[in-house]
């Protein structure tokens, strides 16, 4: 884990425009940058970089964040992996808590294989482009396949001799240990002991993860020698660093044009994939021969929605295939098929078109899947009446799965007429098959229910102890310990009411939390200013209240513990916090720089949120408090209506109380209620 510190040189240094100019061609405009968003196809510019504030964000789509969050977005990465990339961009060094003995030995395993591989990688390209063997024989095979130099030198092409121990021999010399040579599977040892290459006589290709590292290796045979095996290409197996279930091949080189494109090609094999890089369409990745997998279509899920696979006329191959689209399909994905004309595959139609070309034929001649899938099958039936029984049910099949009730219900009235089945027919069958994942899931929500989905509230009724997110700063080592009960289910809050006030009350935190809003005074008389975080979390403790998302509660709690420390601004700390979550949501909150309401002085100048907080921060408080009573007083009542309570007097008085003392602060609530605060 990074620490604190090491985050804060990083965000010192890392200047955002200087970080997105590299992605994106900005032009000054004011006192701002703009330029078309990386994230999203545009003609006019809407992202936007604020170099005062260290901030970017789209106006169109949405996206953005600070310099950290920008490489998350556009380079794929998870959190720290942006930060060592900053670090590395910057000449920072990069220092990391204490790990235990335990995850010291795996990273030490995990690093030493990534390591072996890297030099696999280098040792195959040189072999390639220096060797005699690896120019007449692996680079003649490239160039056949038409591969120029710079896309060779992009996927990092290479050839491993026919030499069988040529590679673990120059290995064992460069003191590369035995054990990580075979743990990667980059070689096999023989039961006495000597080890020898896994992929001899082959053209390589390496795999890479989404991050850029050489995970695996794919290897095709060539030359007469090893005719003789019985495989044309052979993996890496699975191990420690490698799940094959878990990578596509291409991802990391298509990330960044799924995303903008929106969409995936999903194609067969390496060469699929390179070939398809050089004619200019760059969003395609391969499943290197085996049936989609779960890891696999969340890979693609990150980036897109939308699929379109590609076959070529290989009918049994597509047959054999189909059969696993419909994981796709079940993930709520958008999917087509687009049939390469006959004789050729994605690679050698890629050889013999340019992109637009290609992405003009693809636009033509892809279908909808379910249309594909039921043209394809209703031709295999003919006029038997048992196989276009089997070809409805395998129909219905795909489209039960589809989680989208409208989808569905588009599918089965246009896969009706198609089949010539009563729409009535197939309707019933669909929601026979989603009604055992209907009853799935009520099962699991009786149990959640069972279990207290409305926490018992008894015992803080009668006892009520401070809410989290209102500890002191005596007590922050008790954060992790405090629960905070509430009525109101967990999920679905986004919308209510309350929730509104609650993140515009958290901006008023991340934005002005340090400022002085109001002066009061001791008892000695003497003036005691009060800072906005101050006010905010003793006006909520004030009527046993609390914020209702645990994130928002953390940054008023943390917030409230630093407040007194020196040079503390909360914008500056949550904005380099070590949660990406919490430094996300800071970024999002402070982008969206609008006012919460009109206000003009005589002179009819536009006064500022910061110049009101005195009467801003008290109307949000009341409007939140208000709202959030509101809702648990409706949640109470659904509470007292369960049989459990209603039974057990003692718990039944105690919920009543406290329903009475929540009335009660309603209605002293609804009598300083003026003028609300103006959404936007």
């Amino acid at each position: 884990m990074i620490d604190q510190g090491t985050i804060d040189r990083i965000l010192d240094a890392a200047q955002i425009v200087d970080v997105v100019s590299e992605f994106v061609t900005l032009r000054k405009r004011g006192v701002n940058y703009v330029g078309l968003c990386p994230f999203h196809n545009e003609k006019t510019p809407s992202f936007s970089v604020s170099p005062a504030k260290g901030l970017c964000k789209c106006f169109s789509c949405g996206k953005g964040g600070n310099v950290v969050h920008f490489i998350m977005e556009h380079e794929q990465m998870s959190y720290y992996e942006a930060l060592k990339y900053l670090a590395k961009k910057y000449g920072i060094e990069i220092k990391e808590r204490e790990l235990t003995n335990e995850e010291k030995t795996a990273q030490s395993t995990r690093e030493s294989m990534f390591i072996v591989n890297n030099f696999a990688r280098d040792y195959f390209q040189d072999i390639l482009k220096n060797n005699p063997e690896g120019r007449n024989i692996g680079m003649s095979y490239f160039r056949q396949r038409g591969f120029r130099d710079d896309i060779i030198e992009k996927f990092q092409l290479g050839y491993s001799i026919e030499a069988r121990d040529a590679f673990a021999q120059e290995a064992l010399k460069k003191g590369y240990k035995k054990e990580f040579l075979v743990r990667t599977g980059l070689c096999l040892e023989s039961e006495d002991g000597r080890i020898h290459d896994r992929f001899w006589g082959r053209v390589m290709f390496p795999v890479h993860t989404l991050s850029g590292k050489v995970v695996a290796f794919g290897g095709r045979v060539l030359s007469a020698q090893t005719k003789k095996v019985t495989m044309k290409y052979v993996n890496s197996p699975e191990s420690e660093i490698y799940h094959k279930s878990n990578e596509l091949y291409g991802i990391f080189f298509a990330k960044q044009a799924i995303v903008k494109q929106d969409r995936c090609f999903l194609v067969e094999g390496y060469t699929d994939v390179i070939s398809m890089h050089q004619s200019g369409i760059e969003n395609v990745v391969a499943s290197s021969g085996t049936s989609l997998t779960p890891g696999q279509i969340r890979l693609i899920h990150r980036f897109t929605n939308n699929i379109t696979v590609l076959y070529d006329g290989d009918m049994a191959g597509i047959k054999a295939s189909i059969r696993g689209i419909d994981m796709l399909l079940e993930e709520g994905m958008n999917v087509k098929v687009c049939l390469i004309p006959d004789g050729d595959d994605p690679d050698s139609f890629a050889r013999k078109h340019n992109a637009t070309e290609f992405q003009a034929f693809i636009q033509e001649h892809e279908a909808d899947f379910i249309r594909f899938k039921t043209n394809l099958l209703l031709e295999e039936a003919g006029k038997d009446p048992i196989k276009r029984a089997e070809l409805i049910a395998d129909i219905v099949r795909s489209i039960s799965v589809i989680p989208e009730a409208i989808v569905r219900d588009v599918y089965i009235k246009e896969c009706g007429s198609t089949l010539r089945v009563e729409e009535k027919l197939l309707v019933s069958e669909v929601a026979k098959l989603r009604e055992r994942q209907a009853i799935k899931q009520a099962e699991r929500d009786d149990r959640e229910k069972n279990q207290g989905r409305y926490v018992d509230q008894s015992s803080s009724a009668a006892n009520p102890a401070p809410p989290e997110g209102l500890i002191s700063s005596d007590n922050t080592d008790q954060l992790a310990e405090e629960v905070y009960s509430s009525f109101i289910p967990q999920d679905g809050k986004e919308g209510r009411e309350f929730y509104k006030y609650e993140r515009l009350i958290l901006q008023m935190v991340i934005r002005y939390g340090e400022k002085v809003m109001c002066i009061t005074h001791n008892d000695q008389e003497e003036e005691v200013p009060i800072t906005v975080t101050e006010y905010i979390v003793n006006d909520l403790r004030e009527d046993d209240l609390a914020f209702h998302n645990p994130l928002h509660r953390q940054i008023l709690s943390e917030a409230s513990a630093h407040l007194n420390q020196n040079g503390f601004t909360a914008e500056r700390y949550f904005l380099s916090h070590p949660d990406p979550s919490i430094s996300k949501l800071c970024a999002e909150l402070i982008s969206n720089r609008y006012q919460l309401s009109k206000y003009h002085s005589k002179t009819q100048k536009l006064v500022s949120d910061e110049e009101r907080l005195y009467e801003l921060v008290p109307m949000l408080m009341v409007n939140f408090k208000y709202a959030i009573v509101s809702e648990e007083l409706k949640h109470m009542m659904l509470a007292l209506q369960d049989p459990a309570i209603a039974n057990d007097n003692e718990k039944c008085n105690s919920l009543m109380q406290r329903y009475s003392d929540l009335r009660r602060i309603q209605s002293e609530m609804a009598k300083r209620l003026g003028d609300r605060v103006v959404l936007p």
